[in-house]
């Protein structure tokens, strides 16, 4: 049976810095820009099946009565936003109150089906000219990744608490067919990827990336032996409370450690949804790493989430609204570019694979309704209506990538030869 600790109240102080973010500023935006943005907006929605309002009464798009609906408040502020920068300048738009949706997941879902010709391809040439460059002090080196991971992650434990399940998992849940329940389908993920690297008693384990610790609890279930790394103080905090209120701390280690200071030898390793934080001119480091500490004959089990290889190529240098916001110095990976880092870097084979991207998209809807639902608990501990807003729009934001099938996670499980 799996212990599902409690919540604890959150150990950050009210005035953690990195709740003070500031919001999005009026941007510095040409009139030229701003009309040709307005123009490939136009051009963008026309065809999708959405309904867009403007202040008057133009209606634009193709969608019917059914369709979601986005109203564009301040039209004016809504353009000078896409035409300063429109990776950028949608998600602080609706942060800004610039325009709102009755389901925001659900608009942005064509728009993200559609997302390689929303912009005209006559026009993509530009794209070396227009779309700003990752922040050179967002590489995740040693130090780069503890920043990034401290903006992200240390928000604060209340903040996740109040729109995850009980467990404490921030990653794709796995749903049995005709079961909604979020914490079950958590748990079955967590077996999935355990199953992956065959997780068993006496099995000395390397997790990356540790969260909560849920995977690491479940794991020392099984009989063992866990070594579990985090950049995270606040996660390491409430994870070794979790841990021993579990039962297991003598099987587990949390270690405030990054991935390339890993040392000794496993009999697997796992990591679920944290090579996205690695960085592209890091995957090598991040595969070495998982095949440098492996036993012959060892096992990983990885999580990762994906995107089509096309458009890493296309987009892989540019600075995003989820980089500037959420997940600086993130990088999502395709399918192969993982295979290919495996096979140039590693000694290591994929022997299995499954893709869980609808079961994400749920996942997704669930930690929004959580958050929405819980949001006056999370507003007591200093979170204010700009941060609620960009929040909601980065879980629709999401969930819209993976409805559309845009984006897709993946469980792979690794071998390597004993020999």
């Amino acid at each position: 049976m799996t212990t599902s600790p409690t919540r604890q109240p959150d150990t950050a102080a009210a005035g953690h810095p990195a709740r003070r973010r500031p919001g999005p500023v009026e941007p510095r935006c040409s009139s030229a820009r701003a009309t040709a943005a307005r123009l490939v907006f136009r051009h963008a929605v026309k065809s999708l099946p959405v309904r867009v309002a403007l202040p008057g009464g133009e209606r634009l798009g193709a969608g019917g009565p059914d369709s979601p609906v986005m109203r564009i408040v301040r039209p004016g502020a809504f353009h000078r936003r896409l035409g300063a920068d429109a990776k950028i300048g949608f998600g602080e738009a609706y942060m800004a109150g610039d325009w709102t949706s009755n389901d925001p997941a659900a608009l942005l879902t064509p728009f993200a089906a559609r997302m390689a010709d929303l912009v005209p391809r006559p026009l993509q040439v530009f794209r070396r000219w227009v779309d700003a460059r990752h922040p050179a002090h967002e590489r995740n080196t040693a130090e780069g990744a503890r920043a990034n991971v401290h903006r992200h992650y240390d928000l604060s434990n209340d903040l996740f608490a109040a729109f995850l399940d009980e467990s404490m998992t921030y990653s794709s849940a796995w749903f049995s067919p005709g079961d909604d329940d979020l914490h079950a389908a958590q748990l079955r993920k967590v077996d999935g990827v355990l199953d992956l690297a065959d997780v068993r008693a006496g099995t000395r384990l390397l997790e990356i990336g540790t969260g909560w610790g849920a995977l690491a609890i479940r794991a020392a279930e099984r009989g063992a032996r866990v070594t579990t790394l985090t950049l995270s103080a606040e996660q390491k905090h409430l994870a070794e409370q979790r841990i021993a209120r579990a039962g297991v701390a003598d099987r587990v280690q949390v270690l405030l450690r990054d991935y390339r200071e890993a040392h000794g030898s496993y009999d697997a390793v796992v990591s679920v949804e944290m090579v996205e934080a690695v960085g592209a001119d890091y995957w090598p480091a991040y595969f070495r790493t998982l095949d440098r500490v492996l036993e012959p004959g060892g096992r990983v089990g990885l999580q990762a989430i994906t995107m089509p290889h096309d458009r890493l190529l296309a987009t892989r240098h540019s600075h995003t609204w989820i980089h500037k916001y959420v997940f600086p110095g993130g990088q999502l990976l395709s399918v192969p570019a993982i295979q290919d880092a495996v096979r140039r870097h590693t000694a290591l084979g994929v022997a299995r694979s499954r893709s869980l991207g609808p079961d994400y998209a749920r996942t997704l809807r669930h930690w929004r309704t959580r958050f929405l639902d819980n949001w006056p608990q999370v507003a007591a501990t200093g979170f204010d209506d700009t941060f609620r807003r960009m929040w909601e729009f980065y879980l629709a934001y999401c969930e819209a990538g993976f409805r559309s099938g845009y984006l897709d996670v993946v469980q792979l499980g690794l071998t390597k030869p004993r020999h």
